[in-house]
């Protein structure tokens, strides 16, 4: 008996709109940064309508790309609230795979945007296993001093008091044809711009160390410490830290190169350094990981994974031969591709939008034994 599982962060899916550039241009569409807009009450009647105009070539990229996961269950980030994950399912993924997706689960958490992670899963598997929900807890109320995660380091840019998770740490029990298995759903702090004279990776790491030790804090706790390798859970969503980058140097006309370029550290090591889990697409060819196409001009290029399934040590091992899938058809055309992964774009795919993501879906087929 197998089930398929995928996470996705699938870029702002909102359903309300965000006002807030009129007053701070840095969050402002750069087609508004070419007209003269005097009012408040203008800006919100274009904004209005640039955003309404992008989304509906943009959501039917993202269903495309949920489609193609196949997924049973599905793991989400940016999604706005349950009333959006309806309409999107409703008005669009429904159009790709029918009456599928039935079952929504998400907490409002903290991140100050309101995008929170979220789970949709199917009654059943594609081979009719029973997929029952069993519960869900949020996690999103730690704090540093929670934990005893507060040090120098966090010092700099928070309080004791502060929540640890940007957004949360959705915890999720399910069962597959009677047989248990634990969801744990994040979406870690990203990295932002360079500040202080450190770059915006290094600057933001220890808050999402901290993540991380608090993910696996909640694992021992809930499974007993020492007892975690022997159970059935999944760490997944967009930890915002790779391990490892594709740089990108050259042009189309004198020819691309890739190389690797391997982290001395990584929020993700928490996980993977001492076994704790598997990154099970490090099972995939070392330039064929990559989730995420990262550019701020030609100076700066780099592929790399943000993307995480990370499976305990007996689900990995009951799946020892199994690779995960990264669905990159929704990627715009702007994104470079080393020779021999190119794939066909989705329809209407524009060169930067619409497209599906920045990020790419991974998918998995897990062996439930």
């Amino acid at each position: 008996m197998s089930l398929r599982i995928a996470t996705f962060n699938v870029e702002n899916l909102m359903n309300r709109f965000d006002f807030s550039g009129f007053r701070n241009e840095l969050r402002q569409d750069r087609t508004l940064k070419l007209y003269d807009i005097k009012t408040e009450a203008e800006y919100r009647q274009i904004e209005q309508a640039r955003a309404i105009a992008h989304a509906d070539d943009t959501r039917q990229l993202t269903a495309l790309a949920i489609a193609d996961t196949a997924a049973d269950i599905l793991y989400l980030q940016e999604v706005d609230n349950l009333e959006a994950l309806h309409a999107f399912e409703y008005g669009y993924l429904f159009k790709m795979v029918g009456h599928g997706y039935r079952h929504k689960y998400m907490i409002e958490a903290n991140d100050s945007r309101g995008i929170d992670v979220a789970v949709m899963m199917r009654e059943e598997t594609r081979e009719g296993q029973k997929i029952e929900f069993q519960r869900m807890e949020s996690h999103a109320h730690l704090t540093y001093g929670d934990l005893d995660l507060f040090d120098d380091d966090i010092a700099q840019t928070n309080k004791a008091t502060d929540r640890i998770f940007r957004r949360d740490c959705l915890e999720v029990d399910v069962k597959v044809a009677g047989l248990p298995l634990t969801l744990f759903v994040t979406h870690f702090k990203s990295m932002g711009s360079p500040r202080n004279g450190l770059d915006g990776r290094t600057a933001t790491m220890p808050v999402r160390a901290a993540e991380a030790k608090a993910v696996r804090h909640i694992i021992e706790a809930r499974f007993g410490k020492g007892k975690t390798a022997s159970k059935r859970w999944v760490i997944c969503g967009d930890m915002n830290d790779y391990q490892e980058r594709l740089l990108i140097s050259g042009d189309a006309s004198s020819g691309l190169t890739f190389t690797q370029s391997v982290e001395n550290n990584s929020a993700v090591d928490v996980f993977t350094a001492d076994g704790f889990a598997e990154n099970v697409v490090r099972r995939r060819d070392v330039r064929d990981r990559w989730t995420l196409y990262h550019t701020r001009g030609p100076q700066e290029r780099h592929l790399c994974q943000l993307d995480y399934l990370l499976l305990s040590p007996s689900l990995a091992g009951q799946n020892a031969t199994s690779i995960p899938d990264i669905i990159r058809a929704g990627q715009p055309y702007r994104t470079v591709f080393p020779d021999g992964q190119e794939v066909a774009r989705y329809p209407r795919t524009g060169w930067d939008r619409p497209k599906a993501s920045d990020h790419c879906p991974v998918a998995m087929t897990l062996a439930m034994l």
